[in-house]
């Protein structure tokens, strides 16, 4: 009997070749179980912060030393106006008992007798070395009955604390121990009845004494006890530093210092 052949044309050879191995070997099948995956790898803890978006930023030390530095030129800016407006000086001495007394702490008004000279621009240009000084007062120049403090002109290192008598242009007079200003009697309450004498071997001693032009006639309110014009004559304006304001120390004592106003002479 003649044999059976089975023919396969070549498409279906490759339609056999094209078949999953898996299904080939019966393995697909739905309950064939899916592999587990591969769990990922744990992320190492980390020391790093995270930073809010609103945080501010951290200034840097250029910025801080910056700061630091504007502050203190502000505070050096405040100061040196403040010293030439007020400035504050201790009282050594007796020479103005009964009404100032040794020890206390005084604030000076420096801004009331603030000056410029006009000249002095004009004394840059060549020729004019030699012009006079034009002082221009902004509010006024010391004004009798004044408590001023000023340079001492014999040591310009000390200051010293007086009362003006007179002032420019003013004939003063010390004659049975009172004071005369331009030939009148000068009221003078605050030395409650001290007597006022002048050494025969000192100007005042001699007569009336003119006061000269730029300068101020100062006494202590402790006249037996004061080194003043009667001594060393008349005192330049230049020296002034300020006018006596307040008693800032000790607390018992705060208090305005009261110019005396004298009748005009």
């Amino acid at each position: 009997m003649p044999r059976q052949h089975t023919r396969i044309s070549q498409g279906e050879i490759s339609d056999m070749n094209d078949t999953p191995l898996r299904r080939r070997l019966n393995l697909d099948s739905t309950d064939a179980v899916a592999p587990k995956p591969i769990p990922a790898p744990q992320a190492l803890p980390s020391w790093d912060y995270d930073i809010p978006e609103n945080a501010a930023p951290t200034p840097s030390v250029r910025r801080i030393v910056l700061d630091l530095l504007e502050t203190a030129i502000f505070i050096l800016l405040i100061f040196f106006i403040v010293r030439s407006v007020q400035q504050n000086f201790k009282i050594e001495g007796q020479s103005m008992e009964p009404n100032l007394h040794n020890g206390q702490y005084i604030l000076v008004n420096k801004l009331i007798y603030f000056h410029f000279d006009l000249n002095a621009p004009l004394r840059l240009l060549p020729g004019n070395h030699d012009l006079p000084k034009k002082d221009v007062y902004l509010f006024r120049q010391p004004q009798r009955g004044d408590i001023i403090v000023f340079e001492y002109p014999n040591d310009i290192k000390k200051d010293y604390i007086k009362r003006v008598i007179g002032v420019a242009g003013d004939e003063v007079a010390i004659r049975e121990n009172k004071v005369y200003v331009n030939g009148k009697l000068l009221d003078e309450p605050y030395l409650q009845g001290q007597a006022t004498r002048c050494e025969s071997y000192h100007a005042c001693g001699k007569g009336p004494v003119k006061v000269p032009e730029g300068t101020v006639f100062v006494m202590g309110d402790n006249r037996g006890n004061s080194s003043d014009s009667r001594e060393w004559d008349s005192l330049p304006l230049e020296r002034v530093i300020g006018k006596a304001a307040l008693i800032y120390f000790p607390f018992s004592d705060v208090g305005l210092i009261h110019s005396h106003t004298f009748p005009d002479n």
